[in-house]
């Protein structure tokens, strides 16, 4: 059994084309989404962050209305981009989201990927400090994000508070028990992974990592998260961890399926260069028909690693439309292949 959810980008375009020509539109969208997706059986509602693109960014007010809207299905990110977040006032937002929904986020962070401007966290006030990369920024932001949903109280209380305080050192509030847990990193290489199982975070692994042996995406990313288990035992961690994996996955059912992705062009893996020059693997998408589609996910092993789907879904194609993408993975792909 697998838990399934969508990833959306949110994209918009101000485009004949497109069904969301507006921010506003991605939003109310994204929301009408999550309630068809939960509706249809799906386990996650899960949107991607990327600042200063004509996508969704700020994640914690849609999170909020999304929980706000849905009674059941988890709700989360994959991901946020750490070099940007003030990790003190995202544990308030944070926090907030999940006790709106009733303890069901699943927040993916990471170190981002390639942005729309040069070092764009400058801009948002944060720099590495001496010594550090933009990647050594997202973890500090990030270990101290992870300290302060222990729920501890850290802080000097006034002793003329314009409240009463409880007694002992103030924590962030809302603190939402639990949260701490719920928390993934969005891992790139097989090195971040690892250091990712030794803090007892969950691991997303996208439709991309570092291309670190040549070898297939899905083989590669079973690698990283036989490693990652691997480091979270030793780190004697006292629960399961969760793996997530990524996928674009199109089950050909109408005539519209197949004008859309029919004649799919990445039906293979392919190779590209990101930010710093890393190379990098970029997954193929999956567009078939049911039976094959199931063949050729029974093959993929980063999936049979996983313990959790995220379809990555067009949502400039509407609600309805990504709707029947979603329903049609979850009816007549998953049962197939044991995971329904």
């Amino acid at each position: 059994m697998k838990k399934i959810g969508f990833l959306s980008f949110g994209h918009w375009a101000n485009s004949p084309h497109s069904q969301a020509r507006s921010a506003s539109d991605v939003l109310l969208q994204s929301i009408d989404l999550a309630v068809a997706a939960e509706e249809l059986g799906a386990d996650g509602a899960y949107f991607r962050v990327h600042h200063f693109a004509r996508q969704l960014a700020s994640p914690f007010p849609l999170l909020a209305a999304v929980g706000a809207r849905t009674r059941r299905i988890e709700i989360g990110t994959a991901v946020i981009d750490m070099r940007y977040e003030n990790p003190l006032y995202m544990a308030e937002d944070a926090g907030a989201a999940d006790l709106i929904a009733g303890g069901r986020l699943q927040l993916g962070i990471s170190r981002g990927s390639g942005e729309q401007v040069i070092d764009g966290w400058r801009y948002f006030g944060y720099a590495p400090e001496e010594g550090e990369t933009h990647a050594d920024l997202a973890r500090r932001h990030t270990e101290v994000l992870y300290d302060v949903l222990r729920g501890e109280g850290f802080a000097q209380p006034n002793p003329q508070p314009m409240f009463a305080n409880p007694p002992g050192l103030l924590r962030v509030e809302p603190h939402s028990e639990g949260l701490r847990e719920r928390i993934w990193w969005g891992s790139g290489s097989d090195a971040t992974a690892v250091w990712a199982a030794r803090m007892g975070m969950n691991l997303q692994c996208s439709t991309l990592k570092n291309d670190e042996s040549g070898r297939p995406l899905h083989i590669q990313q079973a690698e990283q998260i036989r490693a990652y288990r691997q480091a979270w035992k030793e780190a004697g961690h006292n629960r399961e961890p969760r793996v997530s994996v990524s996928r674009s996955i199109f089950a050909l059912m109408t005539d519209r399926d197949r004008m859309y992705f029919g004649r799919d062009a990445h039906s293979e893996d392919t190779i590209g260069m990101l930010d710093e020059n890393i190379r990098a693997i970029f997954g193929r998408s999956y567009a078939a028909e049911p039976d094959v589609l199931v063949s050729q996910l029974a093959k993929d092993e980063a999936i049979a690693e996983a313990d959790t789907l995220l379809l990555t879904v067009p949502n400039q194609l509407g609600v309805e439309y990504c709707a029947h993408v979603i329903g049609s993975v979850l009816t007549h792909v998953a049962p197939a292949l044991g995971w329904r």
